[in-house]
């Protein structure tokens, strides 16, 4: 029996969806959940399984085509056995029978000694010279060698790539020219969209972190026995700003036409970054959450980010969001709008810092912080409360959990 594939629901707010990967190809067998195509959507990349065992008879759009919701995709044979390749066939019948004895050529004595040529296989390579040579995309007959009887070494492959292999001209100076991914071209429209729309501006502030880092480290170890998840960072951040927005509302709102939209709830957006782009989870009802809870919402998104799991609907609304480039190094950035929401909050790098605490000069675990705003609705005043209020939960961390 025949079974259609087709394209899933797809939400009000995604039109269609880009063939990525098929993962199957027609003639194979497929088994009953088994991922056979990704697609590609704006925000998401979706996963389309299997509804039954059987082979993967017809493929109606080849990859790079644009498809729309519940459009048929492929059709499936249900029950059918896919057919054994004829080349595995071929190779039993040539197999010797039972018993035969095999001869094997011997070397030509008069070779032994000649110098061996590059084959232009990278297989034929040894283990980390193939390596290279595949991440650097060079094809090994087009590189001389150096090593023992004119082996290609991986320092000859290091030394091609970077213009200095012996006996070559500048070396190989590789460029490849691919399309941007759906989920790459949104992201850079609405970052445009962000810039051309919104009076952004940028307030900084700095904070220092000894107390949270001495409650992490006080209450770490037990907090992760009884909740089973490590006590970051990233908890201590959203709590404050849920906190925060509650009592600086304009932060939280966003712009629609003419309007203000107030939100009574902080449904905050966590930037995670993926192999795919940017993507920005929302954690729902942060002012009611407990640490606990937000840890493991946020690594719970992590986890689904990494596998390419999530769906369109842990993207969808957000009314603040928190970015981390202190992940990945940054002392100090104006982190972007994410519209249609009106402020995002930057975090950075944690460095030991001088500071004049008490009337003497310490070392302290320093933050900078940054919060980029829609100046047409959210005041300077405003922004930079808001700020100074993140900053002294945080530094008096004990208060926050107090809820003072």
């Amino acid at each position: 029996m025949a079974t259609e594939i087709k394209v899933p629901v797809l939400p009000e707010s995604v039109s269609d969806a880009t063939i990525a990967t098929w993962h199957k190809k027609a003639g194979d067998a497929v088994k009953r959940d088994e991922n056979l195509v990704d697609l590609e959507t704006d925000k998401v990349v979706l996963e389309v399984p299997s509804t039954v065992d059987g082979v993967l008879k017809e493929i109606k759009f080849e990859e790079g085509a644009t498809v729309n919701s519940a459009q048929v995709i492929a059709i499936i044979e249900e029950g059918a056995v896919a057919e054994a390749p004829a080349a595995e066939a071929g190779a039993k019948a040539s197999a010797p029978a039972a018993g035969a004895e095999t001869v094997q050529p011997k070397p030509d004595a008069g070779k032994a000694d000649a110098k061996p040529q590059s084959s232009g296989r990278n297989d034929a390579l040894p283990p980390g010279a193939r390596f290279t040579a595949e991440t650097k995309g060079i094809d090994a007959s087009q590189v001389e060698g150096t090593g023992r009887r004119g082996a290609v070494t991986k320092e000859d492959l290091i030394n091609y790539a970077s213009g200095k292999t012996p006996g070559v001209s500048g070396g190989a100076r590789p460029e490849e020219r691919v399309p941007m991914t759906r989920i790459r071209k949104t992201i850079a429209a609405r970052l445009m969209q962000s810039k051309e729309s919104i009076a952004m501006l940028t307030s900084f502030n700095e904070v220092n972190l000894g107390k949270v880092m001495a409650l992490r480290k006080e209450l770490g170890e037990q907090f992760q026995k009884d909740h089973g998840i490590k006590l970051g960072f990233m908890s201590f951040f959203a709590k404050a700003a849920a906190n925060a927005l509650a009592k600086y509302p304009v932060v939280n709102a966003s712009v629609d036409g003419d309007d203000i939209i107030y939100h009574g709830y902080a449904d905050i957006s966590v930037a995670i970054s993926t192999d795919r782009g940017l993507v920005t989870p929302v954690l729902r009802n942060v002012e009611r959450q407990g640490f606990a809870e937000i840890e493991q919402g946020i690594a719970d998104y992590a986890k689904k980010a990494r596998d390419g799991k999530l769906g369109l609907d842990d993207l969808q609304g957000g009314t603040f969001t928190i970015t981390n480039g202190g992940t990945f190094g940054s002392l100090m950035s104006t982190p972007i709008v994410n519209p249609p929401q009106s402020a995002i909050l930057g975090m950075h790098s944690i460095k030991e810092r001088p500071i004049v605490e008490n009337g003497q000069i310490v070392a302290a675990p320093m933050m900078y912080i940054a919060l980029s705003y829609d100046h047409r609705i959210i005041d300077g005043k405003d922004a930079v409360l808001f700020l100074v209020d993140i900053k002294n939960q945080l530094e008096n961390p004990h208060r926050m959990l107090l809820g003072m």
